[in-house]
């Protein structure tokens, strides 16, 4: 592994451990040039996979633009790290577990929402504004009322 500081391409590994959700290995390591200490993870990739845009390109899957997004929707909100990783991954299982090579990216999208829905009802409103492209408070105003109303069923749901 190259170390991030300075180049230099032998790393030394200090210590191993599997994450909470025993998806990864978090590697702790050390470059003996620059004394400098990083982290690295690793984790099983099933498949390659591409994602389809709506324009029609490909690029490749990146499962930490997931989790960028969803700490951009969950800042400042009660939300860890951890089940943002923990999310991530379930979302990147399911994806790999379709068995597809390409990936729509509005798929991508609609997994995220569903995460952020669990995670946290705010964060899943910050999110759907970019994904559905908000363009006018009516279009908040639909959203969030559709948002009570599930609200609403869940709660009569639990109370009986």
């Amino acid at each position: 592994m190259r170390c991030p500081f300075c180049g230099n391409d032998e790393t030394q590994v200090k210590d191993s451990r599997p994450t909470e959700d025993n998806a990864s290995i978090r590697r702790r390591r050390s470059c003996p040039d620059c004394g400098q200490r990083f982290t690295t993870f690793e984790r099983v990739q099933l498949r390659e996979m591409t994602v389809l845009k709506s324009g029609g390109r490909t690029q490749p899957f990146d499962r930490d633009k997931i989790i960028k997004s969803m700490q951009v929707a969950l800042q400042k909100r009660p939300i860890e790290f951890e089940q943002i990783e923990k999310a991530t991954t379930a979302i990147v299982r399911k994806l790999e577990s379709r068995g597809e090579h390409e990936i729509e990216s509005s798929q991508i999208g609609a997994e995220v929402m569903g995460a952020l829905m669990a995670l946290d009802e705010v964060g899943y409103i910050r999110y759907a504004s970019v994904y559905k492209d908000f363009r006018e408070p009516d279009d908040f105003n639909e959203f969030l009322n559709n948002i009570q109303k599930l609200s609403e069923k869940k709660k009569k749901k639990s109370a009986s």
